[in-house]
């Protein structure tokens, strides 16, 4: 009897469980509602369900995140709390009625779920991973941005370009870079949304010009450069996009070269080349069509072809073309410039060919202008091996650049396999000319 008694006094002294808070009193437990339950309307007037209905969102993600580690009763009371607020949302419940549903779920929820360490860290972190995801997945599967390194379809989307441009060993731009001015102010403001960049470098001390240094970047971004000259550092901040080439084959710069205190090093304009998004989805649904500007990777070309003499193509880069044959189609370049496809002759009333067959037989093809499809030696080597016509093997694809005088394309190299293709160009979204978006297409 005495072992009784201590045993009942024993279990009076154990601590309970906490007691629920208390549900508001207008709102009687409901079933769960569906999430997507309300107004739409309703959701963009007011501000107070917003609030609610982000709050349930997050109160129902960590309860996700714990549910293996909380004890079944604190499951119920959040689940419950969570359908109730719901249910409030859903019925339309007045300011003040979904303001005390709100109270109630904080309340239930700060007692049964476990608080983050470095909460605020942990949002930040987890939306940037999701933005990242989102981001990579659209790369991948809808929109990859590339960017035109090369002039080789110009004037139909454009390379980097600069003056002075002495990457052939001699000034490309001529005159041009006796007179152009640095502009400054709105300007130079508006002529920086146009893509174009300006250097001007003087020399600090009298010396010889000893070593330029490659940018540095983070991720995509150029970021410092500098130029050595007689000891002395000459420093480049945010040194633009040269393109395929170096600061130094550009501006014509050579080492060992001797500059006095002042005197002008480089005075130069780069101008951005098109940067544009690719479809990669258009291609799943349907076969490309003759005259496309497509995205192809360059491994696709056969080694032997890729290293020949006068030129190397690198295995990982991409290229931008015009698709100009399909496969078991049979290709000649003809003595006018115009490209024959199985005996038919195409001009400037084929679609995808009203500007590059827009030219004046009577002039000569000049670069960077629209002068059809040259046939010479050095530019068209794989066709002058194949004088009865290039056939091409089903399920390859032959491309051309724009700019036919500075292009190497499949008049040099041939075809490659159609599981190369990347996708078709879209749109131009840098930097802001006349190309702008879909204004290439015009």
């Amino acid at each position: 009897m005495s072992k009784t008694k201590n045993r009942r006094s024993r279990d009076q002294r154990k601590p309970a469980l906490p007691a629920e808070p208390a549900a508001p009193l207008a709102t009687p437990p409901a079933a769960p509602v569906p999430a997507g339950a309300g107004s739409l309307a309703q959701w963009f007037l007011s501000r107070t369900i917003r609030l609610a209905t982000a709050m349930r969102k997050h109160v129902q993600r960590l309860l996700n995140h714990q549910r293996d580690i909380l004890p079944p009763q604190g499951v119920d009371a959040v689940v419950g709390a969570l359908a109730q607020l719901q249910q409030a949302i859903a019925s339309k419940a007045e300011t003040i009625q979904l303001e005390k549903q709100m109270e109630y779920l904080e309340t239930v929820a700060n007692k049964w779920l476990r608080p983050y360490p470095n909460a605020a860290w942990r949002e930040n972190v987890e939306v940037m991973l999701v933005a990242l995801a989102v981001a990579m997945g659209i790369r991948t599967f809808f929109l990859q941005p590339f960017k035109i390194p090369t002039g080789s379809m110009q004037p139909t989307l454009y390379g980097v370009t600069s003056i002075p441009d002495f990457t052939t060993g001699h000034d490309e731009s001529g005159s041009e870079a006796a007179h152009f001015e640095i502009p400054t102010g709105g300007q130079r403001v508006r002529d920086w949304f146009g893509g174009a960049s300006y250097l001007d470098i003087k020399a600090k001390v009298d010396g010889e010009l000893e070593r330029v240094n490659p940018p540095v970047k983070i991720i995509i971004f150029s970021i410092y450069q500098s130029l050595v000259i007689g000891g002395t550092t000459h420093s480049i901040f945010f040194p633009p996009d040269y393109g395929s080439y170096s600061l130094e084959v550009r501006a014509g710069l050579r080492l060992g070269t001797s500059y006095k205190k002042g005197d002008q090093v480089v005075r130069m304009k780069v101008v951005n080349g098109d940067h544009l998004l690719v479809d990669r989805v258009t291609y799943n649904f349907r076969p490309p069509e003759r005259g496309e500007i497509i995205v192809f990777e360059t491994k696709g070309i056969p080694e032997e072809l890729r290293v020949r003499q006068g030129w190397y193509i690198p295995p990982d880069q991409f290229y931008i073309k015009r698709l100009v044959g399909l496969g078991g189609e049979t290709l000649k370049l003809g003595a006018d410039r115009h490209l024959i496809v199985d005996g038919q002759r195409l001009d400037s009333s084929t679609p995808h060919f009203e500007k590059v067959y827009s030219f004046n037989p009577k002039d000569r093809p000049r670069e960077s202008h629209y002068s059809g499809h040259v046939d010479l030696p050095g530019l068209a080597p794989f066709f002058r091996d194949h004088p009865e016509g290039v056939t091409i093997p089903k399920d390859h694809y032959m491309v051309m650049g724009d700019n036919t005088m500075n292009s190497l394309d499949s008049r040099a190299w041939g075809y490659f396999p159609a599981n190369y293709l990347v996708g078709k160009s879209f749109f131009v979204y840098w930097p802001i000319t006349e190309r702008f978006g879909w204004g290439y297409h015009r």
